[in-house]
């Protein structure tokens, strides 16, 4: 759709959270784009662009169901039609389960623990990332694998504090912290 075809009070379909929905424009957003209510759920949404609004609806359309459960509540009251279709259910992709911590593959974190309890002075990201990878530490495909592993680092330093597993020496010189090293 297009911005000037957006009316306040109109009811579009519209992408939200992956989904297409039914949802009525409420007001115009001070950022740019439009206020929403999802009509299916009742939550307010913010439709940032036109792109997201698939067309309007017209007032006889019926709504979507999401779920099983909201849908007998759209043939209930004294204005619901008999013969009132209900969108069905829709499938997605399930859930991927989390691994367990010995099934997963070893990280660019713990091969630069045990690289640096190894070697027991401070290194560089570059240094720690040659040492992993020639001894089966960590396997990577990446360009720019020592910048991965120095955001991970100083990410667990600012996460962790005193906890974390690193702690900074020099300029780009990282080594384990006393509690990491036992």
């Amino acid at each position: 759709m297009k911005k000037h075809e957006v009316k306040l009070g109109g009811r579009y379909s519209a992408k939200v959270s992956d989904k297409v929905v039914v949802v009525r424009i409420d007001a115009e957003n001070p950022h740019g784009g439009w206020d929403a209510t999802n009509e299916a759920t009742g939550k307010r949404v913010r439709i940032k662009s036109a792109q997201r609004l698939r067309g309007a609806v017209h007032k006889s359309r019926p709504l979507a169901v999401a779920t099983k459960e909201a849908a007998p509540a759209a043939d209930v009251g004294p204005t619901a039609k008999p013969d009132a279709k209900v969108a069905p259910e829709v499938k997605g992709k399930k859930p991927k389960t989390a691994k367990r911590k010995g099934e997963r593959k070893p990280g660019a974190l713990d091969a630069a623990v045990r690289v640096l309890r190894e070697t027991g002075k401070p290194m560089n990201c570059t240094d720690i990332v040659k040492e992993a990878l020639a001894k089966g530490y960590w396997q990577t495909k990446g360009k720019t694998p020592h910048g991965t592993l120095y955001a991970a680092i100083i990410r667990e330093i600012a996460a962790k504090g005193k906890e974390a597993r690193f702690h900074k020496t020099d300029r780009g010189q990282f080594e384990l912290s006393t509690a990491a090293r036992k």
